[in-house]
């Protein structure tokens, strides 16, 4: 037995088995689909065979296609990581697709208008969409649409939710960019309009669009006009801190993770990197290259509609109506990859792979229910089928009970009750009892009285 148990021990079989598979071109070639932790989402507003395409980050290489119709400018999202969504380009309707099922799309969400833009929560809760000069916003587990905020006096151009999910931010054609707590505006009073928490009004020409930092309720939002600016804000406060003058109308923008650069996107097809860390300090002044980190971005034919900048901050995306998206090294500020499109780019993105992007037999945790059309308020505590509506507290009520206080109250109620019963007012308890008790065999006598009656009917002859 010693002799046999030293050969399983030395025995190697299970080495070399897993150096074979471990060159094996199938598994090579499951372990390069697996390996991108970024990748580059686009769609075109010219494509005929698919909607929106997979690129992988570093190579360039299509990893997947999503068919069906052509995506609006500013509409791509992905929700809980588990779907992904696109408003049609000129239609009402937003096309849905689990995001492991490239071939299929999943459903359509009816708006009540032609969608402009488009956008979902980082924590999946809710969505938001621009129709004309209203915005819809949905709760993503019951479907049910919570709000229509209509303060803005033109089209939305685009939207953008805060990290933490607790702001998102709306801006139009109206010069206008409005800060919204998700707190104020998801409420049980629909009768009460709710009010922006900032209205951000020192534009003087159509925004066409706008970038939210990190820190949730401290970031900091960039906006592009046509009146050639290019605004930095403080949201908490509403307050302007930068303003930066171009000579061409700045069509799209965005920051880098550590919100060193801002980056401009510009009609003319120029790129412009503006340092935020510069040791002048002044709000408003006119971009000029220079050595200190303002820069240009030089090979696009066409404006630049879309910016996006990797988590590491190396490689900035753009995509441009010259048909192409490109990759640039922020560094070199030189163009390393480009990506061909079928016509004008509407939306180009670098995100995090999800988990279940390559795994084609997993399905969501979750689907989606069926989105509604009109807002509906429930009428009680039965309404809209017994479902319940949950809604997060309002800051400003001030004289609701925190929930330390409710459950000192609770608690000290249930002590009162089961003293009561154990210890006072005893006499009153037995009566009780014996009252049940003779309650009871009434009870019993009656039901007694019944079965021999039935039994009577059932077994007399006819």
């Amino acid at each position: 037995m010693a002799i046999m148990h030293l050969n399983v021990r030395c025995h190697p079989p299970l080495k070399i088995r897993r150096r074979k598979r471990s060159v094996s071109p199938s598994c090579l070639a499951e372990a390069n689909m697996a390996a991108p932790l970024e990748v580059v989402i686009s769609s075109d507003s010219g494509s005929q065979l698919w909607n929106c395409t997979v690129f992988d980050l570093h190579s360039g290489s299509s990893l997947l296609s999503y068919r069906g119709g052509n995506s609006a400018a500013r509409s791509l999202a992905v929700l809980r990581g588990e779907f992904l969504l696109s408003a049609q380009l000129g239609k009402n309707f937003i096309n849905v697709w689990e995001i492991q099922r490239k071939d299929q799309l999943q459903q359509k969400i009816v708006c009540p208008g032609v969608v402009t833009c488009l956008t979902a929560s980082p924590d999946g809760a809710f969505l938001a969409a621009g129709v004309a000069e209203a915005v819809y916003l949905w709760e993503v587990c019951t479907g049910k649409l919570l709000a229509v905020l209509s303060r803005h006096y033109q089209d939305v151009t685009c939207l953008k939710f805060t990290d933490d999910s607790s702001h998102f931010v709306s801006a139009g054609k109206d010069n206008l960019a409005l800060v919204w707590n998700v707190c104020s505006v998801v409420q049980m009073d629909l009768s009460h309009a709710p009010e922006p928490r900032h209205v951000l009004s020192r534009h003087s020409l159509p925004i066409t669009d706008l970038h939210c930092g990190h820190m949730g309720a401290q970031a900091r939002v960039a906006t592009s006009s046509l009146d050639q600016t290019a605004k930095v804000w403080e949201l908490s406060s509403g307050e302007l801190l930068l303003s930066v003058l171009f000579d061409v109308e700045i069509m799209s923008v965005t920051f880098d993770p550590s919100e060193y650069f801002l980056f401009c996107g510009g009609r003319d097809g120029n790129i412009f990197q503006v340092s935020l860390c510069s040791q002048s300090l002044n709000r408003e002044k006119s971009f000029q290259s220079d050595g200190e980190g303002n820069q240009v971005f030089k090979g696009h034919r066409s404006l630049v509609t879309c910016l996006s900048v990797s988590m590491d901050g190396t490689l900035l995306l753009s995509g441009s109506q010259d048909e192409t998206a490109r990759l640039w090294d922020v560094q070199s500020r030189q163009s390393v990859r480009c990506l061909a499109h079928k016509g004008p780019v509407t939306n180009a993105v670098i995100m995090a792979v999800s988990a279940n992007m390559f795994l084609p037999d997993s399905r969501p945790a979750v689907p989606l229910p069926r989105f509604s059309r009109h807002l509906q308020a429930p009428e009680g505590p039965d309404a809209e089928g017994g479902g319940a509506w949950v809604r997060p507290a309002l800051h400003t009520q001030e004289e609701e009970e925190s929930y330390l206080q409710k459950a000192d109250r609770l608690y000290s109620l249930m002590h009162a009750v089961s003293d009561k019963a154990l210890c006072g007012d005893g006499e009153n308890s037995a009566l009780r009892v014996a009252e049940l008790e003779e309650e009871v065999q009434t009870l019993k006598k009656v039901n007694k009285d019944l079965f021999e009656f039935s039994s009577q009917l059932l077994t007399k002859p006819t």
